[in-house]
């Protein structure tokens, strides 16, 4: 799980965590567990990405994908691992020091980006659009799910964070 989370990258969902955080004047400490939790699933999306059922990418930001540095099963296990990890991360009040109802919440938002109607539902889309012309319509669309999903929820994530924000106003972020 290490290997595959400390291979660089930008990490751009977690400073987008951190920015609206501290866009609403939360203390960004506050936000550590968000930015992490974020993270880890965007890893994961990556290790099951990469799996040769997938994409069967060789490298990941130029060293070995985790299935070519260890072997498919482990790397099927440590995309599940990072998975769970997210929601222990989310779940533990001394990494998100927040009340139950917010960190609920922040689970809810993260799974939501990641699940059937996030990440993982677009790339299905992906994987069954192999070999065929998708319209531009059809790709933004798939884009802003796969992608976008996540990024929306580091937004949300970080204004939970902040406890400054209002949660009924962030149906204007997915539309």
């Amino acid at each position: 799980m290490r290997y595959s989370v400390t291979n660089g990258g930008k990490r751009i969902r977690p400073l987008l965590v951190y920015a609206a955080c501290e866009t609403l004047d939360g203390d960004p400490v506050q936000a550590d567990g968000a930015a992490c939790a974020v993270e880890l699933i965007h890893a994961y999306s990556l290790v099951h990405d990469d799996l040769p059922a997938m994409d069967d990418d060789d490298l990941r930001r130029g060293r070995p994908t985790t299935h070519k540095a260890f072997d498919e099963g482990t790397a099927i296990l440590v995309g599940d691992g990072l998975q769970t990890l997210a929601v222990e991360v989310l779940t533990n009040s001394h990494f998100t020091p927040h009340p139950a109802d917010t960190r609920l919440e922040m689970i809810r938002l993260l799974a939501a980006a990641a699940g059937a109607n996030g990440t993982v539902g677009c790339q299905a889309i992906d994987q069954d659009s192999v070999g065929q012309m998708l319209t531009r319509d059809e790709l933004e669309q798939m884009h802003r799910h796969k992608t976008g999903a996540l990024i929306t929820a580091s937004v949300q994530l970080g204004a939970l964070a902040s406890r400054h924000a209002c949660p009924q106003s962030f149906s204007a972020l997915r539309d």
